[in-house]
C-alpha cells in the first residue's frame, strides 16, 4: 500500500504497529497470569516503550509481543510492593480479590470504591 504525500505524489507506507484496544484502564486491578502478583493500573502505553535490555532479559519462552498495550502496575506480592511493567496477554481482571496494598496508590488514586480505584482530583489536573 501506497501513500498520497501532499503535494499528490506518491510516497512508502511507513511501517506502523496494529492498533490495539487496550483492555483494562488506569484504576483497574489485575493480576498476572504466570507470576504471582497483582496490582493498580496507573499508566498505559498503546505499546511496547521500555528498553530493549529490559525485553531481552525475559525469558524467550514467556516474552510478550511487543505490538499490544503495556500497562505500568503499582504491584504487590506476599513480599514486597514495587512497580511493574507488564503486555496485555499476560494479565487478567482481579478486583473480586480486594484492593492492592501498595504505598503509591493513596498519592495517585481515591480510595477503593465499587472494585477500583479513581484518580485522585490532583492526578487529573
Amino acid at each position: 500500500m501506497r501513500l498520497r504525500n501532499d503535494i499528490g505524489g506518491m510516497s512508502a507506507n511507513p511501517e506502523m504497529p496494529p492498533i490495539s484496544e487496550a483492555r483494562f484502564s488506569i484504576g483497574d486491578v489485575v493480576r498476572h497470569r504466570i507470576f504471582d502478583f497483582r496490582g493498580v493500573v496507573f499508566d498505559i502505553d498503546p505499546v511496547f516503550s521500555n528498553s530493549d535490555e529490559w525485553y531481552d532479559a525475559i525469558p524467550e519462552s514467556v516474552r510478550p509481543n511487543k505490538d499490544q498495550p503495556f500497562y505500568h502496575l503499582f504491584a504487590e506480592n506476599a513480599d514486597s510492593s514495587y512497580v511493574a511493567y507488564v503486555s496485555q496477554q499476560n494479565l487478567l481482571p482481579d478486583a473480586e480479590n480486594g484492593p492492592v496494598n501498595h504505598p503509591a496508590i493513596e498519592g495517585y488514586f481515591e480510595p477503593w470504591t465499587n472494585g477500583q480505584y479513581k484518580l485522585a482530583a490532583l492526578m487529573r489536573q
